[in-house]
C-alpha cells in the first residue's frame, strides 16, 4: 500500500510538471535570415530581455501587409513606452523574396525584417496560416498568439504588450 501511494504521488507530480511545462512554450531554435542572407537563431531574440513581437507574413498576403502597416504606425510609441522589439518574418520562397526589400522601403517599415523557411518555421511554432503574430516575454516565452488580421487587432496586441510590460 505504501508503494502504491508513493507511485501515485510521483505520477501526479510528473503529470503536474508536464501540464505546467505546456503552458509556457519557449521560442524555438530555428534558423532565420536577415535580408542580406546572414543567418541567426530565432531563439536568440527570446534571450534579449525585451518584449518581442514576431509577425509572420508574405509579399502575396494582403492582410499581412495591412497588419504590418497598422503596427508600423504605432511601433515608435511601443518602443518608447514598452521597449518592445518587432520582427517581421517573411515566409516567401526564394523567387518572392526578391520583392521584400522593395516592399519594406516603399512601406517605410521601421522594424527588423527577416525571412524563414515556411515549412520549418510553421512546424517549429505550430501555425498554419498567416498573418500569425506572437508576443514573446522577457524570458523568451510565447505568451500570446493571434492568427489573421482585422483592423484593430493591433490594439488588442498592445493590451497584451502592456500587460506583460507591467509584470
Amino acid at each position: 500500500m505504501k508503494n502504491v501511494s508513493k507511485f501515485l504521488t510521483l505520477a501526479f507530480l510528473v503529470l503536474s510538471i508536464s501540464v505546467f511545462a505546456q503552458d509556457e512554450q519557449k521560442l524555438p531554435s530555428v534558423t532565420v535570415k536577415h535580408l542580406d542572407g546572414q543567418s541567426v537563431d530565432l531563439a536568440t531574440y527570446g534571450e534579449n530581455e525585451k518584449l518581442t513581437v514576431i509577425s509572420f507574413w508574405a509579399t502575396w498576403c494582403t492582410p499581412c501587409k495591412k497588419e504590418l502597416d497598422a503596427i508600423n504606425d504605432i511601433y515608435e510609441d511601443w518602443q518608447e513606452e514598452f521597449d518592445v522589439e518587432l520582427l517581421a518574418i517573411t515566409i516567401d520562397n526564394s523567387r518572392q523574396l526578391t520583392k521584400v526589400p522593395g516592399i519594406v522601403t516603399t512601406k517605410g517599415w521601421e522594424f527588423e525584417v527577416l525571412s524563414a523557411d515556411q515549412n520549418e518555421i510553421q512546424t517549429a511554432l505550430n501555425f498554419q496560416t498567416i498573418p500569425q503574430t506572437f508576443l514573446i516575454d522577457k524570458e523568451g516565452n510565447i505568451v500570446y498568439s493571434h492568427s489573421g488580421y482585422v483592423p484593430g487587432d493591433e490594439f488588442e496586441l498592445e493590451d497584451h504588450i502592456r500587460e506583460e510590460a507591467e509584470k
